[in-house]
């Protein structure tokens, strides 16, 4: 149970801590404190209605056929071995999240611009309806795995939300960006080695 969870969890951290245009959307409210509680509530209810219809619809597709049960392993296990290398690469080239400044702006165009942000975003469906459901359809408990990767976006995007005033001077920072990734390629290896002992 407790795998299953902590994979979940460190995947969607893993994933969403990556530098986007959703992270400095988030912090950019937070910093105007102009209905950033809302903008993270929506990004953390978009995030878990995508994770369970990865986890869900990809688990009662992948249980039905081994081989594309074994595609999806495969295909996760590189996927998570690209995504740590890539962080690992980030940190020889560490960049600053910096929030972006707008005039004042109501809570509806306020959401349907986090909307936009989130939902256009392809990497939102590639990171979230295949990948983490692609692997929780591999847990031994697929429900507790996407409890645990909605988890990870509460924390961060709460995180954001609420302490983006006081976390803004290391976010602007390369060197906390530097060991974040340091952080998210360890979390990518440690899942794919999950994978691979799983395999072998």
């Amino acid at each position: 149970m407790w795998q299953s969870y902590s994979n979940g969890l460190l995947m969607a951290i893993g994933l969403i801590m990556a530098i986007g245009a959703q992270n400095a959307f988030v912090l950019s409210q937070s910093l105007r404190r102009e209905h950033h509680v809302a903008v993270a509530l929506l990004c953390i209810l978009c995030d878990a209605t995508l994770i369970t219809a990865g986890v869900f619809g990809l688990a009662s597709i992948l249980t039905q056929s081994p081989f594309l049960l074994a595609i999806a392993r495969w295909g996760g296990i590189a996927f998570l071995l690209w995504y740590g290398s890539q962080a690992l690469y980030r940190v020889c080239r560490p960049q600053a999240l910096q929030a972006t400044s707008t005039s004042s702006r109501s809570l509806s165009a306020v959401l349907l611009a986090a909307l936009a942000v989130t939902l256009l975003n392809p990497h939102v469906y590639l990171d979230t309806v295949l990948l983490i459901g692609s692997l929780g359809a591999q847990q031994p408990m697929p429900g507790v795995y996407a409890l645990g990767a909605t988890s990870g976006s509460l924390i961060w995007f709460s995180a954001l939300a609420l302490g983006g005033a006081s976390l803004a001077p290391w976010l602007a920072r390369p060197l906390t960006w530097r060991l974040i990734d340091i952080v998210v390629a360890l979390m990518m290896f440690f899942i794919a080695l999950q994978l691979l002992m799983g395999i072998l």
